[in-house]
């Protein structure tokens, strides 16, 4: 398991919850299904799978949830 970072909606300002998920090998991490709290609003729900990219915090670069996966049929 790997922590990455998910944006917080309706904050209004930039929020990052961590939350623990596996990578998929092919770029993308499954969400835990750990259940998010009453008042938070993730922009992706807990057992999603997203694409990440890197982003910097405090000098510390980490991998932020981007987008859902949405697999080529």
């Amino acid at each position: 398991m790997k922590q990455i970072y998910v944006r917080l909606l309706d904050e209004g300002t930039d929020v990052w919850r961590p939350v623990a998920a596996s990578g998929q090998g092919d770029g993308t991490y499954l969400l835990s299904e750990t259940p998010m709290p009453e008042d938070e609003k993730w922009e992706f729900p807990a057992g999603s799978r997203v694409a990440v990219e890197e982003k910097v915090f405090e000098g510390k670069t980490e991998l932020v949830a981007v987008k859902l996966y949405r697999q080529n049929r």
